[in-house]
C-alpha cells in the first residue's frame, strides 16, 4: 500500500482540557537514521498524555510535539541504517510522541514484535507500561522472587501490569485502590488490595506483612505518600517514584528511617531517556517478558477502546478514574 503525503492526527489547540484536542491533517513524517515509519493501527492513552495536554509535561526537544507514547502497526518505511526490521513487519513501539496519528516514526530499538496471538489493540497496550514497570520495579527496584511489592494505583495500566509481572516472577503484590469495586478488580488479578479511602494503607501493609513491611514500593503519587511509603518498607527496602500526582514535596519526610532501615529511595522518568537507554530496556523486555506474553500470560487489561477521532472522550474516560487497565485508540 503506497504511503500518502498527508495523514490524520490529533492536534492540540493549546493547553487545557480534553476540548483542546481535534482531528486534523498533517504531512506524514519521514523516518530518520535508525528509525522506522509505522502505519499505526492502535495507540495507547496514558497519564503523561494528559499532563502534556494540560501543559505540565513538555516533550523533549527532539521529540514530536504531538500526543501519543505507544503504538502498534506495520512497518512501512525504513530510515538509513535500520537492520532489525523490514517493511511489512508488525511491531509495537514506545515512541517519543506522535502516536495519536495514522503514521508515526519510532527508533528501531524501541520497537518490539507483536506478541503471539495479539491484535493491534493488545499489542499497543504493552509498550508504555511494559517499559515503565520493567525499568522501575525490576531494574531500579530489584524486585526478586519471594519478596513483596506495594503498588499504588492498582487499577491503572501501570498497576495492572505490575500485578501481572510481579506475580509471574514469583513476588507477592499488595496494591492500593480508591473503591471497593476497584479493590475487587485487583484481587481478581491476584493482588491483595487496600481501599486507601477507607483504610490507612500503612497500617494495613504492616498487618498484611505481620509487621515486617514490603520490599519494594512502586509509587506514582509522591507528595504526602513519600513518608508513608518509607514507613511501609522493610529493612533494605526500595522506594521507586515514577510520578508526582500528589505533588513533589512531603513536609513530613524524614531521612532518619531511611538511614535506620538502610532504604534506597529512587525514581525515574521514561520519556527523557536516550534512545540507547530505551533500546536496552526493550532488549530486556524481549528476553524476559515477551516469552510470557507469547505463552498467553500477563496480557494487558483493556478497559475501553475509542476511535482516533474521539481522543478527547478517551482522555475524559481516563481522567474520570473509573477505568481498570488500559484506555486505547483504534486508528484503523
Amino acid at each position: 500500500m503506497p504511503i500518502p503525503q498527508t495523514m490524520q492526527h490529533i492536534a492540540m489547540k493549546g493547553a487545557g482540557g480534553p476540548e483542546v484536542l481535534a482531528l486534523e491533517e498533517m504531512p506524514v513524517p519521514v523516518p530518520g537514521p535508525g528509525q522506522v515509519l509505522i502505519r499505526v493501527a492502535a495507540a495507547g492513552v496514558n497519564r503523561p498524555d494528559i499532563a502534556q495536554r494540560e501543559g505540565r509535561y513538555p516533550p523533549p526537544k527532539d521529540a514530536s510535539p504531538n500526543l501519543g507514547l505507544e503504538v502498534a502497526g506495520t512497518v512501512t518505511a525504513l530510515g538509513e541504517g535500520v537492520a532489525r526490521w523490514r517493511e511489512g513487519d508488525r511491531v509495537c513501539a514506545l515512541v517519543n510522541g506522535g502516536g495519536y496519528a495514522q503514521f508515526c516514526v519510532a527508533p528501531e530499538g524501541q520497537c518490539l514484535p507483536w506478541p503471539r496471538g495479539y491484535d493491534a489493540i493488545k499489542a499497543a497496550a504493552v509498550p508504555e507500561t511494559g517499559f515503565t514497570v520493567w525499568a522501575n520495579l525490576f531494574e531500579h527496584g530489584h524486585l526478586q522472587a519471594g519478596e513483596t511489592a506495594l503498588v499504588h494505583g492498582g487499577t491503572s495500566g501501570i498497576g495492572t501490569t505490575a500485578i501481572a509481572l510481579a506475580q509471574a516472577f514469583g513476588a507477592r503484590v499488595i496494591v492500593t485502590a480508591g473503591s471497593d469495586a476497584k479493590c475487587a478488580a485487583c484481587e481478581k488479578l491476584g493482588a491483595t488490595a487496600i481501599n486507601y479511602k477507607t483504610h490507612d494503607f500503612v497500617a494495613e501493609v504492616h498487618r498484611l506483612t505481620d509487621g515486617r513491611g514490603v520490599d519494594v514500593v512502586l509509587d506514582m503519587v509522591a507528595g504526602s505518600y513519600l513518608s508513608r511509603n518509607v514507613n511501609c518498607l522493610a529493612k533494605d527496602g526500595r522506594l521507586v517514584v515514577i510520578a508526582t500526582q500528589g505533588g513533589a514535596y512531603d513536609p513530613e519526610f524524614s531521612i532518619l528511617p531511611v538511614m535506620v532501615k538502610r532504604l534506597v529511595v529512587t525514581g525515574s522518568t521514561m520519556r527523557p531517556r536516550t534512545t540507547a537507554e530505551k533500546a536496552a530496556i526493550g532488549d530486556a523486555l524481549l528476553k524476559n517478558v515477551w516469552p510470557l506474553l507469547d505463552e498467553g500470560r500477563c496480557a494487558p487489561i483493556i478497559d475501553a477502546v475509542f476511535p482516533l477521532a474521539q481522543a478527547a472522550e478517551a482522555h475524559r474516560h481516563l481522567e474520570s478514574g473509573g477505568h481498570v487497565g488500559k484506555v486505547m485508540l483504534s486508528v484503523e
